[in-house]
């Protein structure tokens, strides 16, 4: 388009074709339109031409806004507002197109481009410029609309945009590709639930989207379903949330069934503490204006532990020894207990398993149900199985470990009997008391033993084994004592022993009065010096000291008195051999004599021989010869000597006649004892009753 060109300040035409012969046709201002329609926030581009005539050169070139009557008008790339949003596109040749960023309603002017040249009142403004208006996109929609329905969508703008748009709508921010239309309309023919949402509209290649409208679709309860909150197992005492979701418009109504009985509405069912009684299948109901739906069922399964634990007998509780009786175990729980456990009352352990148990012997039984989720006793039944005790025993209760003197013990005697038995104790075979329970109050040394109970009713009595009391005390009774005198000389040594009553056995010390450490250890002690002694006996309970004894050691002789000791000893001994050999040398050379012999008819028969004497003959002392004793009676008398011994003994001084020798010498010296001239005879008797010696000269 070919815009006038207006001189500024105006000039006469005449004037104008005068100089130079310059033609106003050669000026102008040529823009491609004249009114622009643009999207808010949008880039516009402002497209124009300008020509001037040859031989003038352009001095000055810019955009205006509104142009007035000023002195000088402002320039666009100058000014704050469009500083930053204006970009000029031409040159200074003939191209004047320009660029306006992010317009707003605020740009809404008549905008005129001008240009000088170095010749005077050679300055031209395109006239009348470029009219920019700004506008908004809004999009015409029906509020609510039927599942079913047409329906239509308009994209609308204040005027009509001057580059060619297309327009793009958009659902929930995102863009409906599939869905243009040429009259900026939205065509949505069958509605359908998934329709509904926020819609808008934009100009492709603009980022401006119109504010959005709810499209509202209205339908019946869809796809209604039931959750379960916890959603793994249900414990009873839980709390439990059913929620009932419903896909409808406007939205439903609910309602709960527990079975065909109407527990609760709305759209979520709260159940505190659950129990076992609200197990069973649930539903609910959503309902609007449109129809209506149920759910689908779903179960709720309370887990429970077991309850109402009771114990039945299948005959009568009363069995003779030998027989037995069936117990049965029942229990209502969730899920059903597995597991059964028997017990009999005061017994830590179990005594069977499994739902029933046979009992052979008396007592109070009761049966345990457990699951994962609790376990609970049932009453105790009796039993009651007519025999005599058995199962005694002993057990110590306190202390259950080592006893020491001064403990309080009490020994408990279990027995087996119907009817219950009477207890009776018994230390070794000494009764000391009686009844299931025997305490010992300040237990001492004199209580340990062997202990055992009896248990005794009606039917017989049985013995306990016996228990052993080993009862622990510390050393008493400490005392030592010397082995041998308490006085020894330098050099030896007095033996010291400690002894004590305790147990366990004690360990001894020995020590020496005023010295802080120990001298010796063991139950006896070398004592090499004097001084006073005693002994420390001492075990895990205690210890004790014995009383002091008193060791003295003297001092030794000197080695002159032991030599002089010595030789005397030494000359005492060798007197004792001497007198020893004299005596015994005497004892040999004693004879026998006959003080007083008066006897009848003593000797007999004495004849004397012709004896050949040698020289060595001739100097021997005596001469012996055969003497013959007769007897010819026996004794009546015992003080009768039986036998007599003759010893002749032949003294010679000198040598003499054979003749003399002859009348001294004798031989066969016969004794004849008549029986009747049996005497006592007094004979000095020298060594024997039974040998008489007698000296013939």
């Amino acid at each position: 388009m070919l815009i006038s060109v207006r001189m500024d300040p105006p000039l006469p035409l005449m004037f104008l074709i005068l100089i130079n012969g310059v033609s106003s046709a050669e000026w102008g201002v040529n823009y491609r339109h004249s009114h622009i329609c643009a999207l808010n926030d949008s880039s516009v581009i402002l497209s124009c031409n300008y020509t001037y005539p040859t031989g003038y050169q352009i001095r000055e070139l810019f955009w205006t806004k509104n142009h007035v009557k000023v002195e000088k008008l402002r320039d666009l790339s100058e000014d704050p507002e469009y500083s930053q949003r204006f970009q000029y596109l031409g040159d200074e040749q003939q191209n004047c197109t320009i660029r306006l960023s992010h317009v707003t309603q605020k740009d809404e002017h008549m905008y005129f481009f001008r240009f000088t040249t170095n010749v005077t009142y050679g300055n031209w403004t395109g006239y009348p410029g470029v009219s920019l208006t700004v506008t908004d996109l809004q999009v015409e929609s029906p509020e609510t609309v039927t599942e079913g329905d047409s329906v239509h969508l308009t994209c609308k703008s204040s005027c009509a945009l001057t580059d060619r748009a297309t327009i793009i709508w958009y659902r929930n921010s995102q863009p409906l590709t599939e869905r243009r239309d040429r009259n900026n309309q939205l065509l949505l023919q069958s509605v359908r639930r998934e329709d509904a949402g926020r819609y808008s509209c934009g100009v492709q290649g603009h980022t401006y989207i119109s504010p959005a409208v709810q499209l509202n679709v209205t339908y019946p309860p869809k796809i209604v379903s039931l959750s379960i909150s916890p959603s793994g197992e249900i414990v009873e005492g839980d709390s439990v949330t059913l929620i009932c979701s419903s896909d409808s418009n406007p939205p439903a109504e609910i309602t709960w069934f527990k079975g065909l009985m109407i527990v609760g509405s709305g759209r979520i069912y709260s159940i505190l503490k659950i129990s076992s009684d609200h197990s069973g299948e649930y539903k609910c109901k959503s309902r609007n204006k449109h129809g209506q739906k149920y759910s689908e069922t779903v179960t709720l399964n309370v887990m429970y532990p077991p309850r109402n634990v009771s114990v039945s007998i299948t005959e009568s509780g009363q069995i003779w020894n030998g027989d037995s009786v069936t117990l049965n175990c029942s229990s209502d729980s969730n899920p059903p207990a597995p597991n059964f456990s028997w017990f009999k009352e005061n017994q830590m352990s179990s005594v069977g398993s499994g739902q029933s148990l046979s009992v052979i012997q008396s007592g109070r039984f009761y049966c345990e149900a457990h699951n994962q989720h609790g376990s609970q006793r049932s009453d105790a039944v009796t039993v009651t199985v007519k025999d005599p005790p058995k199962s005694v025993s002993v057990s110590i209760i306190s202390p259950s470990g080592e006893i020491v003197e001064g403990d309080s013990v009490t020994l408990i005697c279990s027995s087996d009997s119907n009817p219950p038995a009477e207890m009776n104790w018994f230390k070794g075979r000494t009764t000391v008391g009686s009844g299931r329970i025997y305490n010992i109050s300040k237990i001492s040394s004199d209580h340990s033993g062997e202990y055992k109970c009896k248990s005794s009713n009606e039917h017989g009595d049985k013995y306990s084994d016996a228990v052993t009391l080993n009862v622990m005390y510390p050393p008493r009774n400490v005392s030592v004592f010397i082995n041998g005198s308490g006085e020894t000389v330098e050099g030896d040594s007095v033996t010291l022993i400690c002894s004590s009553d305790s147990n366990p056995p004690a360990e001894i010390i020995w020590f020496q009065e005023n010295q802080i450490s120990s001298v010796g250890s063991g139950q006896s002690f070398s004592a090499l010096q004097s001084g006073r002694f005693y002994c420390e006996a001492h075990n895990q309970h205690g210890s004790k000291k014995s009383a002091v004894i008193l060791v003295t050691v003297r001092q030794g002789l000197d080695w002159p008195v032991w030599l002089g000791i010595t030789v005397a000893c030494v000359g005492l001994f060798i007197i004792i051999i001497i007198i020893i050999i004299f005596v015994m040398r005497k004892r040999r050379s004693t004879k026998a004599e006959v003080d007083t012999v008066k006897q009848d008819d003593l000797y007999a028969n004495v004849n004397e021989k012709n004896v050949q004497l040698s020289e060595s003959a001739i100097c021997d002392d005596a001469l012996y010869a055969s003497i013959l004793y007769s007897k010819s009676r026996k004794d009546r008398n015992d003080d009768a000597e039986e036998i007599q011994y003759v010893t002749v003994q032949h003294h010679k001084t000198k040598p003499t006649q054979r003749a003399e020798e002859n009348e001294s010498q004798y031989d066969n010296l016969m004794i004849h004892q008549p029986a009747a001239a049996v005497r006592q005879l007094d004979v000095e008797t020298v060594e024997e009753v039974s040998v008489i010696y007698s000296s013939v000269k």
